[in-house]
């Protein structure tokens, strides 16, 4: 195991095979090598067969599993913010005749059904960077598929903006998920056929059912890639591609002398008990309740904007690999509402490499929050700092507690959210009332992954709600003013705050955990679907279905008996 991802947990909760490090500093990168040239960056997947997390599992291929993945998102985050010269990414492979193998077969059987799945939405999150960086950033990407290219391999390829096959009658691109595993290509490749690359539906169901997958002069007709070169001469090709990508990318814009924003390490260890103490953002596991505690402190320093978003995003990815028995995540914040609005423009219209990059980062948390099979509860107590861009952490919640008035009595030791505040030492005594303050963040800079604001997700189909709700941007609303704007689902006051929330979180820790996943995530994503709707609402719940089956799983299915020589029993009755 290589320890700059995989260590030993501070508490192993039950159901976990491995613990993933997601605050330590990942360089230097073991499967993965990156050379810049000007405006040019190589990024060469050399993944090591011995490099795997799980024991017994060896990454064949170019072949991934988290480790891999970890290190592939280190990468391309570091590529966006550390080198904002660079305007093209061309994504290759360290071994001649192999591009990527995808997801380690040996490593998906090896894991858990929770682990295969947060694999799965953890590398189509990646995917969907790699797609928001060029369209947010204008950095291309060019995949260079000089070898083998199968399965997740394809599925990276598709991500980029530019396919270039080796044309040698011999390398195929491929999903031979289906034929061979009998389960679905986990990263978007189904969906990005139809909608990102428009290919006929008849032909997808060919390719997505033929297991040697297409090659050469076919691929090329039937859009599965978009240029061929001969092995020759491939090398000249990858070159003059890049080169032409560039012309078009974030190289010729605007903040191409911009200095480079260096990603500093975390350097955050979680405590034995589980706690998490960052600079702005900590977590308390109240374990008896099945939750996690979360705090965001808001800051007017200049450096809070990029370091509470890395620190967040790192969390959610902590919660969900490594902490899967806390079901409801209570969202708290403190400081004062001009701390974190003081950093609004920057967010909003950014005018350099930093704030641009920064504010995207902050899209892509939020949006990571949106994606948490978690209840989400935002707790808006005095002192509570939920104003800016935090409001939109308020209105990703599923339920949002808006205290009336002020607390009275001393609270109980007990009470939801002391203990991450007692990360944090005592709350000032002069904390203001508890308000909600939107400010033009909320109004399209943030949107979530079908496209809509937080906001319209909220209160969609009512149009005039929404240009109510709208009409209050700019203003501190308390618990009444909330409500009326339908943005409080509740406002207790002092004497029913705590009983509320506490029987709030007991009530959600009683129910199956799978019945309020799936119903989340339906209540979160209202109206239209776009493709990041579709991979992770229709796909992923899917292939999360179908990870449990025994089709694919059972003692006789094909992810058990994949590599065996035998083939799998398939029950034939249709669900």
């Amino acid at each position: 195991m290589h320890t700059h991802r995989v260590s030993t947990a501070p508490t192993q909760p039950a159901g976990t095979e491995v613990y993933l490090d997601f605050f330590s500093d990942l360089r230097p990168w073991r499967h993965w090598t990156l050379r810049v040239d000007g405006s040019i960056a190589t990024l060469l997947m050399y993944v090591q067969p011995d490099g795997g997390i799980f024991d017994g599992a060896e990454l064949k291929l170019n072949s991934y599993d988290m480790g891999v993945e970890l290190e592939f998102a280190d990468a391309v985050r570091r590529i966006r913010f550390e080198h904002p010269e660079v305007g093209c990414v061309v994504i290759g492979s360290g071994y001649e005749g192999v591009f990527c193998a995808g997801a380690n077969i040996r490593a998906l059987a090896a894991a858990t059904h929770a682990h295969k799945v947060n694999l799965c939405k953890f590398t189509n999150e990646t995917r969907l960077e790699l797609e928001e960086a060029s369209a947010g950033s204008g950095l291309r990407f060019l995949a260079a598929v000089g070898g083998a290219c199968s399965g997740g391999g394809y599925e990276l390829a598709l991500a980029t903006d530019h396919i270039l096959l080796v044309d040698d009658r011999n390398t195929a691109v491929s999903l031979p998920e289906v034929p061979l595993l009998g389960v679905l290509p986990g990263t978007g490749g189904l969906t990005r056929l139809t909608d990102k690359r428009h290919v006929r539906r008849d032909r997808a169901d060919v390719f997505a059912t033929r297991a040697e997958g297409l090659r050469g002069g076919v691929a090329l007709e039937w859009g599965l890639v978009d240029e061929l070169a001969p092995r020759t001469s491939f090398d000249e090709a990858v070159n003059a591609r890049a080169a032409a990508l560039t012309e078009h990318s974030r190289a010729a814009g605007a903040f191409v002398s911009d200095e480079p924003a260096m990603l500093e390490p975390l350097d955050i260890s979680p405590t034995p008990d589980g706690s998490v103490i960052g600079e702005f953002v900590a977590m308390a596991p109240d374990r008896d309740r099945a939750c996690a505690e979360v705090l965001i402190s808001a800051s007017a320093h200049p450096r809070w904007p990029l370091r509470a978003a890395r620190e967040l995003d790192a969390l959610l990815c902590h919660l969900r690999f490594n902490e899967p028995e806390l079901g409801t995540v209570v969202l708290l914040t403190d400081g004062s509402h001009a701390s974190v609005t003081a950093h609004d423009r920057a967010l909003r219209e950014p005018a350099n490499h930093a704030e641009r990059e920064t504010a995207l980062l902050w899209r892509r948390t939020l949006s990571r929050l949106d994606l948490t099979a978690r209840t989400l509860i935002a707790a808006v107590e005095p002192g509570s700092c939920f104003a800016g861009v935090l409001a939109e952490v308020a209105l990703a919640a599923d339920r949002t507690y808006l205290l009336d008035g002020e607390f009275v009595d001393e609270r109980p030791d007990d009470a939801v959210g002391m203990a991450v505040r007692a990360l944090r030492g005592p709350q000032s005594a002069d904390a203001v009332l508890p308000t909600l303050a939107m400010t033009e963040i909320s109004l399209g800079s943030m949107p979530m992954a079908n496209g809509l604001t937080r906001l319209q997700s909220r209160l969609w189909g009512d149009d005039a709600a929404i240009a109510a709700a709208r009409d209050t941007v700019g203003s501190a609303l308390d618990a009444q003013a909330a409500a009326e704007a339908g943005l409080a689902t509740a406002t207790p006051d002092d004497l029913d705050w705590d009983d509320d929330l506490r029987l709030a979180v007991e009530e959600r820790a009683a129910f199956s955990p799978d019945a309020l996943t799936a119903m989340e995530a339906n209540h979160r994503f209202c109206g239209p679907e776009t493709m990041a709707t579709k991979i992770f609402g229709r796909l992923s719940a899917w292939q999360n279905w179908i990870f449990i089956r025994p089709n694919a799983t059972g003692p006789d299915g094909a992810l058990t008996r994949y590599g065996t020589g035998t083939r799998p029993s398939y029950a034939t009755d249709r669900v």
